[in-house]
């Protein structure tokens, strides 16, 4: 419903801005180049669909056999001992810690058409345990912030959106994406945690917490030594190791178990071309709005005032190109990608606007997507502390990714 009322405020905005123009500046050309904008967003939709499949097929492929080696199984089975703390009142050894272990490794490899049906199944063996059946338990709102806040291993559409607008190292997100989603994670945890009364000084918990924010604080350590063009090689050069570590992972697991590694790269692959057929529409219509905004000097009247604010606050005005990415992330992912997109095709795919907007986009899932489908699946009217938390963890990622881009990118 929001995305309604977002797209057709875009479409009205513009033609507002147009009549302004042509009323006040004389412009009367405006409305043939806001028109045209509609032609042109809507080939460059269907050409990104298009391009987007190669690179998709294969990411899904290779997702595929890590799902089928079992890879989604030796994460959960690695996390089990620190979710047995935070979800206290789930009875030890009840079948939805497997659930819920699977839902959460599958989001952080990826696998977001595996992830969904196992989050729901989740969410429905939650509200069994659950006393009150209107109002969310501790558990489910655990539960949904931590799939909310978004923690993501590995964004491969990202990427191969990345690579179809021409990114020369499309993998080069790769670390500041995970810095900033964890930054979230890590928020929206510890926001529950204190509204919940979660004892963090559990030694799992704390030692868990501790280990994975020294290891964060010292990739931006780090970070912070290099110039930016050596930052640049190192973080591609570790981008690359690690995805090419995580293939040979899956593939090495899936022989192992002798499992038919090829078949299971065709299905996944199979999966690949349906998702990026089927996003069509869905990037078109967002393009086409997103276009008649900028053609209509909407966009650009936006991103200068909010350019002149960043200066007055002195932070560089170069990132005010991102704002609305991040603001639309919460409300809408078809509308963040859209802006994402349009964003990277206007400033260019290697710009510190177009990389930005590309971290923004990985930081955190869509807060009210994920609190509707999950919530509204098990008929939960009173969701408490669930909108909060989850807000406060996309503001955390947003800020994060608005200090880690100058720190790599400049």
């Amino acid at each position: 419903m929001i995305l309604n009322y977002i797209w057709i405020g875009l479409i009205i905005l513009a033609i507002i801005m147009g009549i302004i123009q042509a009323a006040c500046y004389g412009n009367v050309d405006i409305f043939s180049e806001i028109l045209n904008s509609t032609f042109g967003n809507a080939k460059t939709g269907f050409e990104l669909s298009l391009g987007l499949t190669g690179v998709l097929s294969l990411w899904m492929g290779i997702m595929k056999i890590g799902e089928r080696a079992g890879a989604v199984n030796s994460l959960g089975k690695a996390i089990n001992p620190f979710f047995c703390r935070i979800f206290p009142e789930i009875p030890k050894g009840h079948p939805v810690f497997g659930t819920m272990l699977m839902n959460i490794s599958a989001n952080m490899l990826g696998l977001d058409n595996a992830a969904t049906p196992m989050g729901l199944k989740a969410m429905g063996e939650l509200q069994e345990l659950n006393k009150d059946k209107s109002k969310a338990s501790n558990a489910m709102i655990m539960f949904v912030v931590l799939g909310a806040s978004g923690l993501t291993l590995i964004p491969t559409t990202i990427m191969a959106y990345r690579a179809e607008l021409g990114a020369a190292n499309p993998a080069d997100v790769f670390l500041p994406i995970l810095i900033a989603t964890y930054v979230a994670t890590l928020v929206g945890f510890l926001c529950v945690c204190l509204a919940q009364k979660i004892r963090l000084s559990d030694p799992v918990v704390l030692g868990t917490v501790v280990g994975l924010t020294g290891l964060v604080g010292l990739l931006v350590w780090g970070a912070t030594l290099l110039d930016p063009k050596t930052l640049a090689t190192v973080s591609a050069a570790a981008a690359a190791i690690i995805l090419l570590g995580v293939i040979c992972w899956f593939v090495i697991q899936a022989m192992c178990k002798k499992i038919n590694v090829y078949d299971a790269f065709i299905d996944g692959a199979k999966d690949g071309f349906k998702t990026a057929v089927g996003i069509i529409p869905y990037l078109i219509a967002i393009l086409v709005a997103v276009g008649m905004f900028r053609a209509s000097g909407a966009m650009d009247l936006l991103e200068h005032g909010i350019a002149w604010c960043f200066a007055q606050c002195g932070i560089n005005p170069d990132l005010a190109g991102a704002v609305p990415t991040a603001l639309m992330k919460p409300l809408s992912g078809g509308g963040a990608r859209g802006l994402m997109l349009e964003a990277m095709t206007a400033h260019g795919a290697d710009s510190l606007v177009g990389r930005l907007c590309c971290i923004l986009q990985g930081t955190t899932d869509t807060t009210f997507y994920v609190l509707a489908v999950y919530f509204g699946a098990v008929n939960i009217k009173d969701t408490r502390h669930a909108v909060a938390c989850c807000l406060l963890a996309d503001l955390a990622g947003a800020i994060a990714a608005f200090a880690i881009a100058p720190i790599f990118f400049g």
